[in-house]
């Protein structure tokens, strides 16, 4: 019996469809649709690139910019530089180095520096003397007087010489040598600290050193021929002895001395308060502890002539006056 084989070739042919069949194209223009549609979503790259340079307003940003800095730094009728009304101090307004020694200096004029525990501990080694204590102000608050060496090192030394450069620039005063700091004591008021139990500020600073000569202040009608000696013409006669030989320590408040040198055994070189604790007291509370202390058992005498400042500055004048007495000298630091 004969079995028929069934054929499927032409079946296969027909399933198997060609590229050109319906299917296929359907397929490639769908993909051809569907490629160019994702090409009409894409936002354009030259639309981007078009947005960014309209947005960029360079060339106007940079000339407003210089234009500022040039106005700023380079206008002649606009000053940079200011003068604190407070500490006196003039310093570049817009420098950074300028405003932040500003701020600080003008803070320690205005409330003093910080004595705590760190100053403590270095006391003994550094040879600090509490020279006063409990000592009352006009205002009702108490303080005390301490006195070290000026030569000192340590911590002690380092916030010393910070006192010395606030002191030096508040009164416009060149640093002292090192001769004079080798023979010279700092007397510091402390007062307590209102906001650390732990801590003090120095508000005021005397420094004492040891001097040979200085010379007596000219008295007010000594000082007043002066001014009539100066008025006279060339051709009056003046005697030898005649006032317009006095040195002028300060024309503008009337300071005139003798030159002779008298043997004077203390000179004050610096004296400071700061601004917030003045006309308390302090000044001369601090010069009395130095006139006392400073030679050990031989206490000293504004009115005997052995006390002497250096060129006082208005304030410290009036000081000189008041607490000497009129015996105060005047020697050249």
């Amino acid at each position: 019996m004969a079995t028929k084989v069934k054929r499927t070739y032409s079946s296969r042919s027909r399933l198997s469809l060609p590229s050109s069949s319906p299917s296929s194209s359907l397929t490639s223009t769908t993909k051809r649709k569907l490629l160019a549609e994702g090409t009409e979503n894409e936002p354009p790259t030259k639309r981007r690139i078009t947005t960014k340079v309209k947005a960029l307003p360079s060339g106007r940003s940079e000339k407003s910019k210089q234009r500022v800095l040039r106005q700023l730094h380079f206008s002649l009728d606009t000053s940079v530089l200011r003068t604190c009304s407070t500490c006196n101090l003039s310093y570049t307004r817009g420098a950074p180095d300028d405003e932040s020694l500003h701020r600080a200096h003008c803070s320690r004029v205005q409330k003093g520096m910080e004595w705590g525990r760190e100053e403590e501990r270095e006391a003994d080694k550094a040879g600090v003397e509490e020279v006063r204590s409990g000592v009352k102000l006009k205002d009702g608050k108490k303080g005390r007087i301490i006195c070290f060496k000026t030569n000192v090192s340590g911590r002690i030394g380092s916030k010393l010489a910070i006192l010395l450069e606030t002191i030096n620039l508040a009164l416009s005063s060149p640093p002292l040598s090192h001769d004079i700091l080798q023979c010279s004591k700092a007397y510091l008021f402390l007062i307590p600290s209102l906001t650390n139990a732990h801590r003090e500020k120095i508000v005021g600073c005397a420094i004492a050193q040891r001097i040979s000569t200085a010379m007596v202040i000219a008295t007010p009608a000594e000082t007043l021929l002066v001014h009539d000696s100066n008025r006279a013409s060339d051709r009056d006669p003046l005697p030898p002895s005649s006032t317009h030989h006095l040195v002028a320590v300060d024309t503008t408040s009337g300071l005139f001395c003798h030159p002779e040198g008298l043997p004077t055994p203390l000179g004050i070189p610096r004296l400071f308060v700061s601004s917030t604790h003045r006309r308390q007291g302090i000044a001369s509370r601090l010069l009395s502890a130095a006139a006392a202390t400073f030679i050990y058992g031989c206490p000293l005498d504004p009115l005997k002539g052995d006390i002497a400042f250096t060129q006082p500055t208005e304030g410290g004048s009036a000081v000189m006056q008041s607490w000497g007495g009129g015996g105060v000298r005047i020697y050249e630091e």
